[in-house]
């Protein structure tokens, strides 16, 4: 029975983050048994509005709220599934994050994990979202002026782009896998706005050198590199855990004179190697082929990637 179990947990800490649903993440990520949903799927709390345009609507709208534990650390957790349209933000999916993160605001000792998977607003509820997502930044900032840590993993297919990005830059840190992307204008929307010449979203190659992981760590658009696994990420959200910074005043100078300094630095850049060169990597076309491991050790030399300067 024990080597069963023992064979049960590596499959589960094994599991590709990037591949896996929004249930099987909190699943694999938090301690077994230990999660409990806020408006569970018997609750059936989903979109009024997607029958309108002859849309299936989802019983949880594509986010999953509650509590759990890590690492046997309480912990309020949000997920969001982007399978279901996108991991969209709409009206109900919205205001269960922003409930989430005001609970969290009136208990400074539990931190956030933010599970984000999405391509930013639901076109559907384009108002509703674009009000939701700015309803969770202010919530994301009165919960940090509270003391709280609200860390943002980053992973899914749909990447975290639009209101998810901005919603990540808001975090106190951010863990991203190389699977992951994060930005605010998505691959698609560029295409669609500026033409494939500005940019082919079908070149996944293009799309991961400007948006996905191992550039956003690089260049500190992300704290921390996950493996894509639930060990890797959930080794990656005790890490940042540890490692928040104070949301003052300090803080948020020292941010800004990295960014102003990234700016200045790469600004003129038009491509990934030609940033990495800039960054000090020796062989920058070797960055892509590395495994995990030589990339991690590759990242912890490269200066000033601290999201908060520090």
């Amino acid at each position: 029975m024990t080597d069963i179990a023992t064979r049960r947990s590596a499959s589960r800490d094994s599991a590709s983050w990037f591949l896996a649903s929004a249930r099987e993440r909190l699943a694999g990520l938090l301690d077994p048994g230990s999660f409990t949903e806020v408006l569970p799927p018997s609750d059936r709390v989903q979109s009024p509005h997607l029958a309108l345009f002859d849309l299936p609507a989802a019983f949880d709208d594509g986010m999953i709220i509650g509590r759990g534990r890590l690492d046997g650390r309480e912990v309020l957790v949000a997920a969001q599934e982007g399978q279901f349209m996108g991991g969209t933000f709409a009206e109900v999916s919205g205001a269960k994050l922003v409930g989430l993160l005001r609970a969290a605001r009136d208990r400074a000792d539990l931190p956030v994990l933010l599970l984000l998977d999405s391509g930013g607003v639901r076109l559907q509820e384009a108002n509703a979202g674009e009000l939701a997502v700015a309803e969770v930044m202010r919530a994301i900032a009165e919960a940090r002026s509270a003391g709280v840590a609200v860390v943002a993993l980053v992973g899914g297919r749909s990447g975290a782009f639009g209101g998810a990005g901005l919603t990540a830059a808001t975090c106190s840190r951010i863990a991203i896998s190389e699977q992951g992307r994060l930005g605010v204008t998505g691959p698609e929307v560029i295409e669609t706005n500026q033409g494939v010449e500005e940019f082919d979203s079908k070149d996944k190659a293009l799309v991961w050198s400007v948006t996905g992981g191992r550039t956003r760590r690089l260049i500190g658009g992300a704290d921390t590199y996950a493996q894509d696994t639930m060990a890797g990420f959930r080794d990656a959200a005790l890490f940042l855990l540890e490692r928040v910074p104070a949301f003052d005043l300090r803080t948020l100078q020292a941010e800004q004179e990295r960014l102003a300094s990234r700016q200045s630095r790469l600004g003129g850049c038009s491509s990934a190697t030609e940033m990495w060169t800039i960054l000090g990597i020796a062989d920058p076309e070797a960055v892509r082929d590395m495994d995990d491991e030589a990339f991690i050790a590759l990242a912890a030399k490269v200066k000033g990637l601290d999201h908060d300067g520090r």
